[in-house]
């Protein structure tokens, strides 16, 4: 329960039709199971109690009388349990007959969340039998009063972002599914009772209709379906068991296997997701009834695994894909910028290293789409203190091997003319040595573009936006930024890209560009070889990405971060890495806003950005929130 992590489960239990003994004994097995295995909420399918094919055995008195006992008998058995059970029954109300899940907890019957839709077509006619509740009311059992209705709403007091609503089957089939209002009503979980049978593709779209209701509502969304036990006079049914979380699967089950299925999900992330967006309907009109329940919160063992690689998807098809769609997105930003101020030349520094090397692939794929020559890309090197024989050589080789102009600038004698002029020891390789050379490289590009009548392309990127990795008004400038919303672990898979559908020399280029170690050469050679690797100084780039993408796309706190990282990173980073680059990431994220306050444009390609005009604004000043 600890950061918002509910244990779920979905349960399809061995049953006979009409045999509410059998099916009983079953549910409370799997609900013993559950429990045992820390779940804090268990759905059992439609009906399951009796089965849902008895047909017009739901007309004989003895069966419904068998099946409100037996809702008793799994009270009784769930007295000590910490964990929330819905199953389904028949259920009288004055009248009628209702399909209704009996909402249980620690051996206290909460309520019964009733069936809206009732089908009547095809293989269904519970029209025959069953008839829907329009309001909320109560029911009288063994002398004592349940709620009863289609719009109860279950709350955890222990843990206020834990609410539950229900819909039973054909509720999520219809046009306005009872999850719209119930999820507006702020219920962040949705329990499906369903009893679905299975026919031919049948189970692609109903895979289809849960991902899409848990998307549009923000919510978790747990579906237990019915399965062999049922009558298969005209049906079969296949225990087809899902858990899903805005729109993603966390766990389902094989067809035609009976059994429990379990997944954590993340009501903390739900909530964050709907604040950000605030077009999510809040119902004030107080339709629902609240019923509260308690529960113990403990750290759950999760089973739940996280990527440590957000920004970039795993299957190989799937990370080709995204890398051409950022590429041309890339290129279609700066080709509308380049067309609306009728520019046909830009210029870039290239240094041999991933970002200006991405940047210029970016820059020349928009000029295809104009129509331009690549000699209008203005290609320049700066050699300086730092640069290495490698990086300087690579860059001119990406230069020739893509078509650009290539304009050569040594800046040493500049660098060290600044320094004197400032009274500084150019011994002294401090801040003041690294940022001479950063300003002075923004300088000449910035005067080189309004010599040749063009715009500078910057070459930085999200990781290094977030930790205020770049010099004010040096390389942190330009007139527009490609990479601004690229974090570096996606930057190498970029280049990687273009480097996999190339060939001969320029190919081999980006090849050992990407082997290159990151680095802003700043500092003087060691034995001919880079000195200053980035990583060694803000930490490894991967560990970063993962933290930017939790607290900026989630706004999780740093422990949680932390929890997620050590199950992210186990066997590649121990806890004391991670929790050392954690807190470097914290104090820089925050001591660096002014550097984002005033960036240059430039395309937002994900859900995660940095610019003061779109997604993230922050004061400068703000103390760093743990």
């Amino acid at each position: 329960m600890k950061d918002g992590f509910i244990k779920a489960a979905a349960a399809t239990p061995e049953i006979r039709v009409g045999d509410t003994a059998f099916n009983t004994k079953n549910i409370i097995e799997q609900i013993r199971q559950a429990a045992e295995h820390g779940a804090k909420l268990i759905v059992f399918p439609e009906l399951c109690i009796t089965a849902y094919t008895c047909g017009d055995l739901f007309l004989q008195s003895a069966l419904i009388s068998n099946a409100i006992d037996c809702v008793f008998k799994i009270a009784d058995a769930s007295a000590g349990l910490d964990i929330l059970i819905a199953v389904g029954t028949p259920l009288p109300v004055n009248n009628s007959l209702c399909n209704a899940a009996a909402v249980i907890k620690d051996g206290e019957i909460l309520g019964f969340a009733t069936k809206t839709h009732i089908p009547n077509y095809s293989e269904f006619y519970e029209a025959r039998h069953f008839a829907p509740l329009s309001v909320n009311t109560t029911v009288t059992l063994r002398g004592r009063e349940y709620p009863a209705g289609p719009k109860l709403l279950f709350c955890c007091e222990d843990m206020p972002d834990f609410k539950v609503g229900t819909e039973i089957c054909e509720d999520l089939w219809v046009s306005s599914p009872p999850s719209g209002y119930l999820t507006a009503g702020g219920a962040t979980v949705i329990m499906n009772l369903s009893a679905s049978d299975e026919v031919i593709s049948k189970a692609e779209y109903r895979r289809s209709l849960v991902s899409s209701q848990s998307a549009r509502c923000i919510c978790g969304y747990i579906y237990a379906d019915a399965g062999s036990g049922e009558s298969t006079t005209d049906m079969v049914f296949s225990g087809h068991n899902m858990i899903y979380e805005n729109g993603a699967v966390l766990n389902q089950s094989k067809l035609f296997e009976n059994g429990i299925i379990y997944a954590d999900i993340d009501v903390q992330r739900i909530v964050l997701d709907r604040r950000r967006m605030n077009t999510f309907e809040n119902d004030f009109s107080g339709g629902l009834q609240k019923i509260f329940f308690k529960t113990e919160i403990n750290e759950t063992r999760l089973e739940r695994t996280f990527d440590s690689r957000p920004f970039v998807p795993r299957d190989r098809e799937k990370l080709t894909e995204r890398c051409e769609l950022i590429f041309t997105m890339q290129a279609e930003g700066l080709r509308k910028r380049l067309s609306h101020i009728g520019c046909k030349t830009v210029t870039i520094g290239i240094s041999g290293g991933l970002d200006s090397t991405l940047a210029l692939l970016v820059t020349l794929r928009a000029f295809e789409k104009l129509g331009l020559p690549t000699s209008g890309v203005n290609a320049v090197t700066m050699p300086c203190f730092g640069t290495t024989d490698r990086t300087y050589n690579n860059a001119k080789r990406l230069i020739a091997c893509t078509g650009a102009s290539l304009a050569e600038i040594p800046i040493s004698e500049a660098v060290t003319g600044h320094l004197r002029d400032i009274g500084a020891d150019i011994n002294n390789h401090n801040l003041t040595y690294e940022n001479s050379q950063a300003r002075e490289r923004t300088q000449v590009l910035m005067d080189y573009a309004g010599e040749t009548g063009g715009i500078v392309v910057g070459t930085g990127d999200l990781s290094e936006l977030a930790l205020g990795w770049a010099t004010y008004n040096g390389d942190h400038m330009s007139m527009y930024g490609v990479n601004c919303s690229i974090p570096k672990t996606l930057v190498r898979h970029l280049v990687e890209y273009v480097a996999a559908i190339s060939g001969g020399k320029l190919r081999q280029t980006l090849e050992d560009i990407l082997a290159t170690p990151v680095s802003p050469e700043l500092l003087p050679p060691k034995d001919g070889g880079i000195s200053q690797e980035t990583e060694s100084i803000v930490g490894p780039y991967i560990l970063h990405d993962f933290f930017i993408y939790n607290f900026l796309r989630y706004g999780f706190s740093k422990s949680k971060i932390f929890r997620l990282a050590k199950s992210a990173f186990a066997g590649e980073y121990d806890e004391k890495t991670i929790s050392k680059w954690l807190d470097s990431f914290y104090k820089r994220f925050y001591q660096n806003q002014f550097k984002r306050s005033c960036i240059p444009d430039g395309p937002k390609v994900g859900t995660v950005t940095l610019s003061p005009r779109g997604d993230f604004r922050m004061p400068s000043d703000s103390t760093i929130i743990i």
